[in-house]
């Protein structure tokens, strides 16, 4: 009956829209649509219409992301239709899923790409996702979101979700920004961004960011710290431009983890971390290595991703683009991972009744809520580079380019995960004494520590070919014969024997067909097929050792097809998707050490993207999927729906802007509904749907100064947006983030 209910709030809203656009056809016939250039999609970035496109595209530019005053990188990519994101673990750990593709964590289907070049080729790592090592900042100017579409083809071959990130750039006149934020949770951030013209036809642009707090899930202590710094030059040519940037990240946040549903003083607020129990001894390997560690370090990333472009206009009409990036850095990882469910400190303390705090010395009786508590330690250094070069020319009838894309990648992991023992349940709980198995070097539970170093390389031809058959009809193909080695090496157990060892060598050629039909100056369709393939890194093959061993080549295939509608008037956006998609090949590992199931997964949905903008002031943006994904094969679970992925998701956007005492000022807020989702394969655990309202307002009290207020999870939901992933029997879950309030203070120059 909820779930009736819900699907016809949807219907209503999606009514409402529709309605609207009729009414923007009629007010806005003979406007002409500024034109919006992409360039996600595209052989080496060349740049396409918006409205000429085959496929959807989703842009969100630096105003829209003031507005949405996203937590980090993933919560931004909550704005795009056909994305579900959890990013509830802090700035670093979300788990992101695509539209109709499978996935138990991390984000194993989305690339994110800076300036056209991905900031690391392997989508997901354990503990390792691309968001986690990009932070927004002033210093960003848009963002593209391309899901499916000539992904399979183009760049690093991602078939799922690319998330394309523009730096800002340079102009002849001198601007800057410094913008001051704090919030109810002590944040204390600084921004600034300064662009200007260095020489003729050299342009500048630096900026970042210096940021400090306790953190939103107060950790009594400073768990949030970080610094960015960004320069990005511009150099114009008679025939092109020469791009060069380089951003410097230092930043870490306390990682967030599943807590025990269901007890007092539990909540959306609470952490585990604390004062008395970040720094601990854990025993690393078969010799028990004894090992001081400070678990308030969280997850982050200490690195640099640096790169650039070139962009020629040669002669005869070619054009040739070459982009590079590389990534160098740590992305360390330390937490406090709950093991299990709750219980009282009478059923494990020593004498059956109390026990004492090993930091504090306070006896704990024997109804005290207790739980085991593993202090896990992750030591990543990854590097990668880039390159995607690519020649296109114009016919008379046929666009054509033709590219080279090579990456090289590393992963180089020391992990020590278990160590577990029992603590006190509550905020900061400190360990026990009088407790068996908290004495023991083994700790409470299982134990799994590696050390690993892996290279991979991937070298991959690709062309894409557009055919006009009129003004209005175009016809497109891409085609890429990838090549993927990995050498890969395993220590289990920290005892210099390797256990795993990997030298892989397999090639795929994936392709994509299109079709583009103007039907008036405002209005189109498009349609697409595609095949594509996400190829094996490091990981997947310690999870699925003995299946890479029987011969499979742990490969996942993917099939998509779309049929999408657009309209684009002067105030109005309009995109409608069909989508279609076959994953076989997936692969779910419930905890290091375990067997993986090997799955295939299909949906089928519908996808909005709507954006209407009022010369009265009023602006609604509004992004809706609805999806039915099932696992089609499955040892024990076919037929049941895909895991962490909603029927439906609903987010609309509204704002108004209007003018308060000589000031000019903008209301804004955004409703956020989710559906029922299963927390696991085996359709046992249900993660109820929830809904969240966020508010704000701007002030601009001058023309260089703006105020801005902004409330998120106004009413202090608490939704859960995952179970506990290492044991779905177990009642704990993650909250989605309690209610926050930031304002800032902004002067522009």
């Amino acid at each position: 009956m909820r779930k009736s209910s819900q699907l016809t709030v949807i219907a209503a809203a999606i009514s409402a829209m529709f309605s609207n656009t009729s009414v923007a056809q009629e007010s806005t016939k003979g406007t002409k649509k500024i034109e919006t250039i992409i360039v996600s999609g595209t052989p080496g970035g060349r740049g396409i219409s918006k409205a000429d496109a085959s496929f959807a595209v989703t842009n969100i530019d630096a105003v829209h992301i003031e507005k949405l005053s996203p937590k980090s990188t993933a919560d931004l990519l909550k704005s795009v239709p056909g994305v579900w994101v959890e990013s509830s673990g802090g700035e670093s750990g979300a788990n992101v899923f695509v539209r109709g593709f499978p996935g138990g964590g991390d984000a194993p289907f989305l690339t994110v790409s800076l300036q056209g070049s991905p900031v690391y080729p392997a989508p997901t790592l354990s503990f390792l996702e691309n968001s986690s090592i990009f932070r927004l900042d002033e210093t960003i100017s848009t963002m593209e979101a391309l899901r499916g579409g000539p992904n399979p083809v183009v760049s690093n071959g991602q078939p799922g979700l690319t998330t394309n990130f523009h730096l800002k750039r340079g102009s002849s006149d001198t601007e800057g920004t410094f913008k001051y934020t704090t919030s109810d949770y002590g944040l204390q951030r600084i921004d600034t961004v300064l662009s200007g013209e260095l020489s003729d036809d050299l342009y500048y642009m630096v900026g970042g960011y210096i940021k400090r707090s306790s953190g939103i899930r107060d950790a009594e202590f400073t768990s949030e710290r970080g610094q960015q710094f960004t320069i990005n030059l511009t150099k114009e040519l008679d025939n092109g431009e020469i791009n060069i940037y380089t951003r410097q990240t230092d930043d870490t946040g306390a990682w967030y983890l599943p807590t025990p549903l269901g007890i007092d003083g539990v909540d959306a607020s609470y952490t585990q971390l604390g004062t008395l129990n970040r720094q601990a001894t854990i025993y690393a390997g078969a010799s028990a290595h004894e090992m001081q560690v400070d678990l308030g370090e969280g997850r982050g990333w200490k690195g640099h991703v640096s790169g650039g472009s070139i962009k020629l206009e040669l002669d005869n009409g070619w054009q040739f683009i070459d982009r590079f990036s590389l990534t160098k850095g740590d992305a360390n990882t330390h937490g406090l991972v709950p093991s299990g469910s709750a219980t009282i400190l009478s059923d494990i303390a020593d004498n059956g009744e109390n026990a004492k705090g090993a930091v504090t010395g306070t006896l704990y009786s024997g109804d005290t809520p207790v739980q085991q508590l593993g202090r896990w330690v992750v030591f990543k250094d990854i590097e990668s580079f880039t390159n995607d070069l690519a020649f296109s020319k114009s016919f008379s009838q046929i666009d054509s380019a033709f590219g080279l894309y090579t990456a090289t990648t590393s992963a180089q992991d020391w992990w020590s995960l278990g160590n577990t023992a029992y603590h006190v349940l509550k905020p900061g709980g400190e360990m026990l004494d009088d407790v068996a198995c908290n004495r023991s070097l083994a700790g409470c539970d299982w134990n799994y520590d590696i050390n690993s170093t892996g290279d991979a390389k991937t070298i991959a031809l690709y062309t894409t070919q557009t055919y006009h058959f009129s003004e209005a009809l175009t016809f497109d193909l891409g085609l890429r014969n990838e090549n993927h080695q990995v050498d890969y090496s395993v220590d289990e157990g920290l005892d210099s024997i390797i256990n795993k060892f990997v030298t892989y060598d397999e090639r795929k050629t994936s392709w994509t067909l299109g079709a583009n039909q103007k039907l008036s100056q405002t209005t189109g369709i498009f349609a697409r097929v595609n095949k594509g393939y996400k190829m094996p890194y490091f990981d997947d093959f310690r999870d699925n050792y003995g299946t890479y061993q029987a011969g499979e080549s742990l490969i996942k295939e993917v099939s998509q097809l779309e049929i999408g509608y657009k309209y684009m008037s002067q105030n109005t956006d309009f995109f409608a998707t069909v989508f279609a998609n076959e994953v076989k090949g997936d692969t779910f590992v419930r905890q290091p050490g375990t067997p993986a199931e090997i799955l295939t997964n299909e949906a089928l949905g519908i996808e909005l993207d709507y954006t209407y903008n009022h010369q009265s002031g009023l602006s609604v943006n509004l992004n809706a999927t609805w999806q039915d994904a099932e696992i089609t094969q499955s040892p024990t679970n076919q037929g049941n729906d895909s895991q962490r992925q909603p029927n439906w998701q609903l987010r609309i956007m509204p704002s108004y802007e209007f003018e308060i005492a000589d000031m000019f000022a903008t209301a804004y807020g955004t409703l956020s509904a989710v559906d029922d989702r299963f927390g696991n394969n085996e359709n046992t655990v249900v993660l109820e749907g929830y809904s969240k309202i966020d508010l704000g307002l701007m002030i601009e009290a001058t023309e260089h100064v703006k105020f801005q207020l902004s409330v998120d999870n106004l009413t202090d939901k608490q939704g859960i947006t995952e179970g506990d992933p290492r044991n779905a029997d177990a009642p704990n879950g993650r909250y989605i983030m309690p209610r926050s309030v930031k304002f800032s203070v902004r002067y522009n120059f």
